[in-house]
């Protein structure tokens, strides 16, 4: 059962990603009204939030667009960056969302921020110690190497999970902020297929955090003795 759930949910991430892919080639393809480019919407962001320590840089790399709190940077991908379409103009929102968040200590991204280094060697140490685990446990039936990747898995879940509410957020404060500017996306459709992108990228973080469910339930299952 577990990995039919597993191949099930693997399908629905390759469904939703390629929807999403399509949805931002769609509005990629739009232009925006304003001729704003990405760069511009995402200062007047942040300015309009009073927030002038925060720099909006050109990042390499195609969906490469994050939000850095520890130097405090909002990083575009070129076509993002220089681009005056639909999907730039939501893309640059929600990264500056997240800029938005940091300066109001949003919860959420407080907590996702202070786990970060704890993810960062749990995931590191994961694939391998769940292999020599699972091939140690059935060999010898010892668990404690299968137990520590499974705890190690369980903290990398716990954060695709955590991360769910600020992506969420971060796109409801980018939407809420266009609408409130029709010089920047006056246009009812624009701000619909706005809307629609962001409601795809989130849905990637939603597939992604499932996945990782499964694939924790899976491993753990070992341990539980309900191995399918």
């Amino acid at each position: 059962m577990g990995m039919i759930l597993f191949i099930a949910i693997a399908i629905i991430s390759f469904a939703v990603q390629w929807r999403f892919k399509n949805k931002f080639k769609q509005y990629s393809e739009t232009p925006l009204a304003s001729g704003m480019s990405g760069k511009d919407i995402a200062l007047k962001m942040l300015h309009d939030n009073g927030i002038y320590d925060v720099q909006v840089l050109s990042a390499e790399g195609r969906l490469s667009d994050h939000y850095n709190p520890a130097d405090r940077t909002v990083n575009l991908s070129p076509e993002v960056y220089e681009g005056r379409s639909v999907a730039s103009a939501a893309v640059a929102a929600h990264e500056c969302g997240h800029a938005v968040q940091h300066a109001k200590a949003y919860s959420w991204l407080t907590l996702r921020s202070a786990v970060v280094p704890m993810v960062n060697i749990a995931s590191k140490m994961t694939s391998v110690v769940l292999i020599i685990g699972v091939l140690m446990f059935f060999s010898s039936g010892n668990p404690l190497v299968l137990a520590i990747g499974v705890g190690a898995l369980a903290i990398t879940t716990m954060f695709t999970f955590i991360t769910l509410p600020v992506e969420f957020d971060a796109s409801k404060r980018a939407l809420a902020w266009l609408q409130l500017n029709p010089s920047v996306m006056g246009d009812s459709v624009e701000h619909s297929g706005a809307k629609d992108a962001l409601k795809w990228a989130a849905m990637t973080y939603v597939v992604a955090a499932l996945s990782s469910l499964a694939t924790l339930l899976y491993y753990a299952s070992f341990l539980f003795g309900s191995r399918d």
